[in-house]
């Protein structure tokens, strides 16, 4: 899978070849701030290498490079639900800090999120952002998403309790997708 987001930025698979990548980018405090403690600070070539074997287990695939021409700058993907839950998915995503403030996360949301809703069948997006995220937030809202909620005190990151906001997206609010009866 390839999606040409905007000049020069893709989201495609994830390869080997760019663990080094993954871990420049990913050993940041400020992008670890804002992930479930499961993404490690110190990220080193090991963490790299073990999501990466993980990665591969999952078919399909959900996590996918976003890129630019020489390399991996972030990541996006979707955990599909289960269950009840089983026609929504949550979207994750992060960007290497030299690409913040330059729409390419809300480029990769907006294309992503259309693949998704295809690809994987499901009716529903949804994303969790810390209160601390407020970039995260506006990426969201750009893309369409709408707030649904404010878990309060819902998390603790950093030894500090934070609220969680909740942000949805059906597939029959984007232009151009039809609703598929599962």
């Amino acid at each position: 899978m390839i999606l040409e987001i905007c000049s020069g930025i893709k989201i495609r698979e994830i390869i080997e070849s760019d663990k080094h990548a993954i871990v420049r980018y990913a050993n940041n405090k400020k992008i670890y701030n804002n992930l479930r403690d499961a993404f490690p600070f110190p990220y080193t070539f090991e963490d790299a290498e073990n999501w990466l074997t993980l990665l591969n287990e999952n078919i399909p695939k959900r996590a996918f490079a976003i890129a630019n021409n020489e390399e991996l700058i972030g990541v996006i993907g979707i955990e599909t639900c289960r269950d009840v839950n089983r026609l929504s998915g949550e979207l994750g995503y992060w960007l290497g800090e030299p690409f913040w403030g330059k729409g390419i996360a809300t480029h990769a949301v907006q294309n992503f999120i259309r693949y998704a809703f295809d690809y994987y069948n499901i009716t529903k997006i949804f994303a969790n952002v810390f209160s601390s995220n407020p970039a995260s937030s506006r990426v969201l809202l750009k893309s369409g998403f709408k707030l649904e909620g404010c878990m309060r005190k819902q998390i603790v990151k950093n030894g500090q309790a934070l609220d969680q906001f909740v942000y949805g997206l059906l597939k029959d609010e984007i232009p151009g997708l039809v609703f598929k009866s599962p």
